[in-house]
């Protein structure tokens, strides 16, 4: 076969199907492609079937032929948590439950659905190997049979994945690179929220981010996520609002820290919403060059709401979080501190602030909600005089106490 100049190849638009859900959509580029391979991989209890089931729900309701092959629960199973749901349109998708790859194959051979749910593909056995379901070469097959089978018959395949504990997909790296697009469903169990991110897409941008609100009817789309949660900030000691992205979203949160003095050697470092090394990070820095030594306390940093965030923009608001905490003194902007301080910025082991991607909107979004007098890298140079505020404050309080 000839090669052929890129210019002349003829690029045909793909016709995507639209799951009904604006931030699942958003997520995947702009709806579902035939033919393609989506995996979903998140922690046991997040919302990976409830999320598939509802996507099957809207569009068996919009006429489409679907399809849910369920390798892990029974029919009734799935029939209450389709009643469980807003409306009745989840009733109305055919389900099977089976484990064997032949039979479920053979299904999709029969019945030619546009979209089709495998849940999941570390429970499905080809009979052919001898070894256990979920193995590296059990997994490697089915994935491979069905990304063969999806391609042919043009069939969308939304498959269910595990995670591991450190939270990410199980199975072989290999699954990762058959499939077409990777999405991460996050959050934690006892919270709320949840985070759809894109790792891979083959068809769109993984800039993009959904955030959803887990209830007992199902997901809701939180549409202006950032007004919740700077709704809910406090304005005590160890509290700051961090202009954080959202793939390419700006998004508003609340980081929260505490000190306390240890009883411990070495003294704990509780993170949550946070990279761990990254914020043992931010503390050596503070220590150093911001002059807030912690050695001998306990340090807890949280982002509320059961967001994470992994970006370096959050290391500014982790260090004037665990500052404020540190020192007893609230951080707040306006007349009187009736608003929370807004931040962000990457801390550089010499203590100089460096500029993030999308400043701009981080900006935008903090004058959105009237937070106009956000500490971020345009204004400031150093963590030092990032923590300028601070020890203005503390020195009021000081000559106040010796008036």
């Amino acid at each position: 076969m000839a090669p052929v100049a890129l210019g002349e190849v003829v690029a045909a638009e793909q016709p995507r199907l639209s799951v009904g859900i604006g931030e699942f959509d958003n997520v995947l580029g702009g709806g579902i492609v035939p033919g393609s391979l989506v995996l979903i991989g998140g922690a046991p209890g997040i919302g990976k079937s409830t999320l598939t089931t509802m996507a099957l729900a809207n569009l068996a309701a919009a006429g489409r032929r679907t399809l849910y092959v369920s390798a892990e629960e029974s029919a009734p199973q799935i029939r209450l948590r389709a009643e469980r749901l807003r409306g009745g349109d989840a009733l109305a998708i055919p389900v099977i439950a089976e484990t064997d790859l032949a039979a479920v194959l053979a299904t999709l051979e029969r019945e030619r659905p546009e979209v089709c749910v495998i849940d999941s593909v570390q429970t499905l056995v080809c009979a052919e190997l001898s070894s256990a379901a979920g193995s590296v070469a059990q997994v490697r097959e089915v994935a491979g049979t069905i990304m063969r089978a999806a391609k042919q018959l043009q069939i969308a395949v939304l498959l269910v994945g595990h995670v591991t504990k450190e939270g990410a997909l199980a199975g072989p790296r290999v699954l990762e690179h058959l499939v077409d697009c990777v999405l991460q469903f996050e959050g934690e169990r006892e919270r709320t929220y949840r985070t759809l991110r894109a790792i891979k897409n083959r068809f769109g941008s993984t800039n993009d981010a959904g955030v959803f609100e887990m209830r007992g009817d199902g997901l809701v789309e939180v549409l202006d996520a950032s007004a919740r949660f700077v709704g809910e900030a406090t304005r005590a000691p160890g509290s700051v609002v961090l202009c954080a992205m959202e793939g390419s979203r700006p998004l508003l949160v609340e980081v929260q820290a505490l000190v306390s003095p240890s009883e411990l050697v070495p003294p704990r470092r509780v993170v949550a919403g946070l990279d761990r090394n990254r914020v043992a990070l931010v503390l050596a820095v503070l220590a150093r060059h911001g002059g807030i030594g912690l050695g001998g306390a306990d340090v807890f940093v949280n982002v509320v709401g059961g967001v994470r965030v992994e970006e370096p923009g959050s290391d500014l608001a982790v260090a004037l979080a665990v500052a404020s905490a540190s020192r007893g003194v609230a951080l707040a902007a306006g007349a009187g501190g009736a608003r929370p301080l807004a931040c962000f910025g990457e801390l550089g082991l010499t203590g100089e602030l460096r500029s993030v991607a999308h400043g701009d909107r981080r900006l935008a979004e903090a004058g959105r909600f009237g937070l106009s007098g956000v500490i971020e890298p345009g204004g400031c140079a150093t963590l030092r005089e990032a923590l300028r505020p601070l020890a203005g404050e503390r020195r009021e309080r000081s000559l106040a106490r010796v008036g």
